[in-house]
């Protein structure tokens, strides 16, 4: 999961302009994930990262995912376009064969345009972003483009946000049924908030060909978060 949802969640409204931790249960792989997100825009663009961690999967317990991006958009009020600068990485845990294995996420440096569409009020926006990649150990030059929105409801009551990223990588999966070349990841997520800091409702994880799973599965979630 991803907070995304990168994500990207991109809120630029007033519950946004800070820090938000997240707590799901994941109905599918039946552990919790938390989430630590911030989105800050300044006179430059804006700063974003989130963190994600999974606890009690892949037959271990404890921390058996982190994973972590943090991006960066420079743009100011004159530029058509933001240029867009990011990290990814993180590591697995888990149980095999009565063996703990600990294995690295593939590092992911990017950088490409960002584009944004907002309300006048805020109070729904878009983001599509067009970047080169470059996976560490994998491919030097590939592709990903990223859609990130929002938008609210019945007086910011509910929210429904989220990210979608589609890219190019090759990859081998451990059955050996199966050699694809493209991944897709999405995370739309919908809150109700019941006040400013805290919100319940989930997500649901839809991918294809991603995390070590051929082929397309959805995961929904069931949350809380915490604005702060």
């Amino acid at each position: 999961m991803k907070q995304l949802i990168l994500g990207l969640l991109l809120l630029t409204n007033a519950y946004s302009y800070a820090q938000n931790v997240q707590l799901h249960y994941d109905q599918d792989r039946e552990c919790i994930t938390s989430t630590v997100e911030m989105f800050k825009p300044d006179t430059y663009g804006n700063t974003y990262f989130f963190i994600d961690m999974d606890y009690n999967s892949n037959g271990a317990k404890g921390v058996t995912l982190a994973y972590w991006e943090i991006s960066r958009v420079f743009k100011t009020e004159k530029m058509p376009f933001g240029i867009h600068a990011e990290f990814d990485g993180g590591m697995l845990r888990g149980i095999d064969n009565n063996n703990d294995f600990v294995y690295p996420i593939n590092n992911a440096w990017l950088a490409g345009i960002d584009y944004s569409i907002n309300a006048k009020d805020y109070s729904k926006g878009i983001t599509f972003k067009a970047l080169y990649k470059y996976i560490t150990g994998k491919h030097n030059a590939t592709y990903q483009f990223t859609t990130a929105w929002y938008s609210n409801f019945f007086d910011k009551k509910l929210t429904f946000s989220g990210f979608a990223d589609f890219w190019r990588e090759d990859n081998q999966y451990y059955n050996g049924d199966a050699n694809t070349k493209f991944v897709f990841l999405s995370e739309p997520q919908l809150w109700y908030n019941i006040n400013e800091t805290f919100s319940l409702g989930g997500e649901i994880e839809l991918t294809n060909n991603f995390g070590g799973v051929s082929g397309f599965k959805a995961r929904p979630t069931l949350g809380v978060k915490w604005i702060f």
